[in-house]
């Protein structure tokens, strides 16, 4: 555990992330490409990529402060009464009842960004319905969100639904709304680099087969802007195997 308790407010948000298991070659990856391990709170040297003019921490400061993560419920304030081992015996329980699974993963563009997410609609599917039940399981634990939130988070060109969304749930991007993804770098003007960078993360993970789903886990920002941190790992059943993909098409 990386995150001290004392160092907690009212101000302190949590979130639900996918985070890949510890001893993965998708966890050590991730975080020495992001340059620090939310776990340890140890600081990393990330690779050298030789297609690279730059160092590749000066392309990933924003997800590095995130910590290597894929984001199934956003970060939120605890609702009045709820505890942070409130939350974690809800998570706990939620996760007791999920199966793991893999999903086949690449790194590609999204928008300005270049992130990892999945290869297939299946994979997709099966992650998206991960976050939804998360979602619908755990939402009542956040707090609301404030009026000022509120108008920022709306101050933005949104859909109709997405809207709906954010003075619902306090993210517009949840649902049929939500898609997965690890982010790998900065938002970034120049799609040669964002190239570059995918064509580097692909190339080193080629042979790391597909991203296994194993639980999730409770990140912490302790006071605003400070970086996350992964404070406990929610592990599902480790004799609970199935074939998400197929359950989620049946």
């Amino acid at each position: 555990m990386s995150a001290a308790h004392e160092s907690w407010s009212e101000a302190t948000r949590f979130a639900i992330y996918y985070a890949p298991p510890r001893a993965s070659q998708w966890w050590r990856a991730g975080c020495a490409w992001l340059g620090r391990d939310p776990e340890s709170g140890e600081t990393l040297a990330p690779p050298r990529p030789a297609a690279l003019a730059q160092p590749l921490e000066a392309l990933t400061g924003a997800p590095r402060r995130y910590g290597w993560h894929g984001t199934l419920v956003p970060p939120f304030r605890l609702a009045a009464g709820v505890t942070p081992q409130t939350l974690l015996a809800a998570a706990q329980a939620w996760g007791a009842g999920r199966a793991r699974f893999e999903v086949a993963v690449e790194a590609a563009t999204l928008g300005r960004f270049v992130a990892l997410s999945a290869a297939d609609d299946s994979g997709a599917q099966a992650l998206n319905e991960l976050a939804a039940s998360a979602l619908r399981t755990l939402g009542h634990l956040r707090a609301a969100q404030t009026a000022d939130e509120l108008a920022r988070r709306l101050d933005a060109p949104l859909t109709p639904r997405q809207r709906a969304y954010v003075e619902e749930w306090g993210y517009p991007y949840v649902f049929d709304e939500f898609r997965f993804h690890m982010t790998l770098s900065d938002s970034l003007d120049d799609e040669a680099l964002r190239a570059s960078l995918t064509h580097a993360w692909n190339a080193q993970m080629r042979d790391a087969g597909p991203l296994p789903v194993e639980g999730v886990a409770l990140y912490v920002e302790p006071r605003p802007g400070e970086p996350f941190a992964l404070w406990r790992r929610v592990d599902f059943p480790a004799d609970c195997v199935a074939d998400e993909q197929a359950r989620v098409r049946a």
